[in-house]
């Protein structure tokens, strides 16, 4: 197993990418600590491995409280004695960030997503990087998006937050691989089986196009003229905190099926 024994912390993995991803790394062997800000999806998913002979812990962590994060942490480390993987896919309301030209777009409407994405980031990663520094090893990881790299209408600062993760990204990465800890980031698009895909379609296609013609729309943009699974996603999760992927870190991973050329 790529990950066997490995100790994950997953933020936000109540979500269909976070409950992905953990799935993905039970399954090659990681110990799970699942957290979100509702403690009840969270606990489902947990139960769900556990179910499957993995292991996971559930608990009820608010990602931008610096506290309530270090805390857990801690919790992690006296159970576990370490923390060899850190993932952040926490998310925001689409209906709270897209749909609204930027010309009509008040500042804090528009500068929340920038702060709650990026300073969740932030805090996980540096707080799990504090952990690994004495051991001289761990992964920390996150997920963006393609309107990182490319113009998108009626996103709000969703594009600029997407970005500056993906930035933080290269920066966490400069200061930590002497360390001895590797920083990526994994760049999906559009994935249909994502009930934020089908927020993103409510709020800015649904009045022009059928949910059906939306996919083909988006598909039509990549190379493979198909959109990216949840488990395509995940077993590229899996590699990339694995020790196979040494060689790897400072990056985004492009996963947008060549709708965006890098």
């Amino acid at each position: 197993m790529m990950l066997q024994d490995k100790v994950a912390v997953i933020y936000g993995a109540g979500g269909d990418v976070g409950a992905a991803v953990a799935r993905a790394f039970a399954n090659e062997g990681a110990n799970v600590f699942l957290t979100g800000r509702s403690y009840g999806p969270v606990e489902v998913v947990a139960k769900e491995i556990v179910s499957s002979g993995g292991f996971a812990q559930a608990a009820e962590v608010d990602a931008l409280n610096e506290q309530a994060v270090d805390t857990h942490l801690k919790s992690v480390i006296a159970e576990a004695g370490r923390v060899d993987i850190s993932f952040n896919a926490i998310g925001i309301p689409d209906s709270d960030v897209v749909g609204v030209p930027l010309v009509y777009l008040d500042a804090k409407q528009f500068t929340m997503p920038v702060t709650g994405y990026v300073t969740s980031y932030f805090l996980t990663a540096r707080l799990a990087a504090r952990r690994m520094i004495p051991r001289r090893s761990g992964v920390i990881m996150t997920i963006s998006a393609l309107p990182a790299r490319t113009g998108t209408a009626f996103v709000g600062g969703y594009s600029p937050a997407m970005a500056a993760k993906e930035a933080l990204t290269r920066n966490l990465s400069a200061e930590l691989a002497a360390e001895g800890i590797r920083v990526v980031s994994l760049r999906p698009h559009a994935m249909p089986e994502t009930a934020s895909i089908q927020e993103v379609f409510n709020l800015k296609a649904a009045s022009v196009m059928t949910w059906e013609q939306w996919q083909e729309t988006q598909a039509s943009r990549t190379h493979t003229r198909r959109l990216m699974t949840l488990e395509e996603l995940a077993n590229v999760a899996v590699f990339m905190a694995s020790d196979k992927a040494s060689g790897m870190t400072g990056t985004t991973v492009n996963l947008t099926m060549g709708s965006l050329d890098d």
